[in-house]
């Protein structure tokens, strides 16, 4: 990959050294000396050296370049040439909002709301292979994406809680939730089962609910508590390369509203509870591991969703850190036999 004349690899604050791979690989570049026409036309030049980079650190990280806009974003994503994941396809709980075809509001949950990590749609029998963020107002203060790479999560969990991370990777796990009639924007995982599961009626909801193999329950007030199929919890992303690749953190700390409780939100696939002592050390990993991304206006970072984890910390202010998903995949639990 030929770097632009003036652009350049930078330190960044926070930046960690994870397994001689720093975490964000950083590019920035001089002052006005890449035009918005030339970056794109090296981002889509360098295009399979950048995903391979996301993959090789978790993930990479793009400040200073041309990109004051929301469309300067979506010709940056245009540019890497990835399958669209539209966010109305997704069985995601968060309510967004859509810029354009490619880009949506991160979450729309309020500002004192806590978002843990997860690694994005691991919850569903679809997830995305690639995020990629996009600052268009930093918040006054707070506000920051930490990002936590998974593998190195996994290989010390695996350490401090062996029997634990063996039972996540040999039973998987399986995930309940509450879905409302209609969005609440008041919850980080308040869209309806209607835009969750893309139907007008509950005859339609059922069918897709067969489909996916989820089993579920119709609650008062139009509400749907569904139960997902055994899904993995390791993914392994390259030979002897482990991922805690699972929504365990996020559901177990953070799945709280008025229609769900943390506590019924995810058990092992077999159907046993989560030793709490041990989820408890994988949440202090993550923040042990973090990296918090501080946004500047017009930063883009692009992940690699499989390796590495992300999550929202409370802000003040005006905060629209936008989104893009990419390249559909999908993950069904396989038994060792």
């Amino acid at each position: 990959m030929t770097p632009l004349q003036g652009m350049r690899h930078t330190a960044i604050p926070g930046q960690r050294n994870e397994s001689d791979s720093l975490f964000p690989l950083a590019m920035t570049c001089d002052k006005d000396a890449v035009t918005l026409d030339q970056f794109i036309a090296w981002v889509s030049e360098s295009r399979d050296d950048l995903l391979a980079l996301s993959s090789q650190h978790g993930a990479v990280a793009f400040r200073g370049f041309a990109t004051p806009t929301v469309d300067d974003f979506d010709a940056f994503v245009q540019a890497l040439n990835l399958e669209n994941f539209p966010y109305a396809k997704s069985l995601s709980n968060a309510v967004r909002v859509n810029r354009t075809p490619r880009v949506f509001s991160a979450n729309e949950a309020p500002p004192e709301v806590k978002i843990f990590f997860h690694h994005e749609m691991a919850q569903t029998p679809l997830y995305p292979k690639y995020i990629l963020f996009y600052c268009e107002i930093a918040p006054e203060s707070g506000g920051a994406t930490p990002l936590c790479r998974s593998d190195i999560l996994f290989a010390k969990l695996a350490q401090l809680c062996p029997e634990f991370a063996a039972k996540c990777e040999s039973t998987g796990l399986r995930y309940t939730n509450v879905m409302p009639g209609v969005d609440d924007a008041k919850s980080g995982m308040g869209r309806s089962w209607h835009s969750t599961l893309g139907v007008e009626t509950k005859a339609e909801a059922e069918a897709r609910l067969g489909e996916l193999g989820y089993s579920y329950e119709w609650l008062a007030d139009d509400c749907l508590k569904a139960t997902t199929p055994q899904l993995p919890a390791v993914m392994e992303v390259s030979p002897g390369q482990k991922t805690f690749f699972n929504q365990l953190i996020a559901a177990y700390c953070g799945w709280k509203d008025e229609r769900n409780d943390p506590s019924d939100a995810i058990r092992h696939g077999d159907g046993t509870k989560l030793d709490p002592d041990a989820v408890n050390v994988a949440v202090r990993l993550a923040e042990e591991l973090a990296y918090d991304h501080q946004w500047h206006p017009g930063d883009i970072v692009l992940l690699d969703n499989t390796v590495a984890m992300h999550a929202r910390r409370p802000f003040k202010g005006t905060r629209k850190v936008l989104a893009s998903l990419a390249e559909m995949r999908t993950h069904a639990f396989d038994a060792v036999v």
